[in-house]
């Protein structure tokens, strides 16, 4: 039987996110035993602490929702982030140099942070927020993220005019060696559209949903 759980990283990255929400959102992980959590850096440290005795991730997001912060201001976030018990990183792809064609810049500070979360053994996921990028830019992306040591390629960041696609998740796969996981994220919020993204390669699913798609998932194993 396929987990559904295990995929879903339950996330609440709001601009008003409270304790309340963030509450919740620990508790029904743990109700559910999702796979990890996505929350913003400054809920890391009280989520890492909420969650200890447990097997579910701390994610939390770097660079986050533009991705245009200077690569030094990135490493010294994921450092912070790090301390404060992160165990997954997703980080947004600098769109503006990827948009100015600066390729080389976009690998080497990719390679930077994947080596900063490798040295911490923690893991980088790049968000190439898939809605404003042609198929021949996203296999492009995908490219110099596998080459810069990245260990997952995720769509979107979920505050772009669209989130994921499956379409977009396709490509993603095929894009990707075998070592690069597929993060899908952004309007995620069904039971039918997590086994489309599954289908199509996703191995993780960035969702704010993850309770109700839980019950949708075991109300039909009744």
């Amino acid at each position: 039987m396929l987990a559904i759980n295990q995929y879903i990283e339950h996330t609440c990255l709001k601009p008003l996110t409270t304790y309340a929400d963030i509450d919740k959102l620990i508790a029904e992980a743990k109700e559910y035993n999702f796979w990890g959590v996505c929350v913003p850096p400054y809920w890391v440290e009280k989520t890492h602490r909420d969650l200890r005795g447990t097997n579910i991730k701390v994610v939390t997001v770097i660079g986050f929702p533009f991705g245009y912060e200077r690569t030094a201001t990135k490493c010294r976030e994921m450092e912070v982030a790090i301390q404060d018990g992160a165990d997954e990183l997703d980080m947004v792809m600098t769109l503006s140099a990827f948009a100015t064609k600066a390729y080389d810049w976009v690998k080497t500070e990719i390679a930077q942070l994947a080596k900063l979360a490798h040295e911490n053994g923690k893991i980088l996921k790049v968000i190439l927020e898939t809605a404003y990028w042609t198929d021949e830019q996203i296999v492009l992306a995908c490219k110099i993220a596998a080459e810069a040591g990245a260990d997952f390629v995720k769509t979107s960041t979920g505050f772009a005019f669209a989130g994921a696609s499956v379409e977009h998740v396709r490509l993603m796969r095929k894009s990707c060696p075998n070592t690069i996981g597929i993060k899908a994220s952004g309007g995620i919020r069904n039971l039918q559209t997590v086994l489309a993204m599954i289908e199509a390669g996703a191995e993780r699913i960035g969702t704010s949903s993850g309770a109700s798609i839980m019950q949708e998932w075991l109300a039909q194993q009744i």
